[in-house]
């Protein structure tokens, strides 16, 4: 009678524990699903502030002022800062498909970079990024 009790316990421990860890695809679904949150991206965007401001009258400094960077050109938004050849080329405008890939990894996205940043992994996290981001311009 005890065996048959813990034997029924036993698909009920497995199931609670399938939540547990981590789960990349998870990540990517809440991401694509337009589950991310701008104050979590406001943290995560602290690291970015040792080389970026997001201020409407900030300057650039190490990185171009990155406010209003969502929707705008790629490489040529900020007239004072020196984009790299690579960026330039890039062409086209920063929407949430683009700046993702580039939050991946900004050197696969655009061989010769300057930036040094290696990328965040976590989906969730760029996505965060990018919902902050979003809010951060007109």
């Amino acid at each position: 009678m005890i065996t048959a009790r813990w034997t029924a316990l036993v698909p009920i421990a497995v199931l609670s524990l399938a939540g547990c860890g981590s789960d990349p695809a998870g990540d990517t679904r809440r991401a694509a699903s337009g589950v991310a949150s701008a104050e979590a991206g406001a943290r995560i965007f602290r690291r970015c502030a040792a080389c970026h401001t997001i201020g409407r009258d900030s300057t650039d400094t190490d990185g171009p002022n990155l406010y209003g960077v969502m929707g705008g050109p790629i490489g040529e938004r900020r007239a004072r800062f020196s984009y790299t050849a690579g960026l330039k080329a890039l062409g086209g405008r920063w929407d949430e498909a683009r700046m993702d890939r580039w939050l991946t990894n900004p050197r696969a996205l655009v061989p010769g970079t300057t930036m040094n940043f290696a990328g965040l992994r976590d989906p969730a996290d760029r996505a965060d990024v990018i919902a902050y981001l979003k809010t951060q311009g007109p």
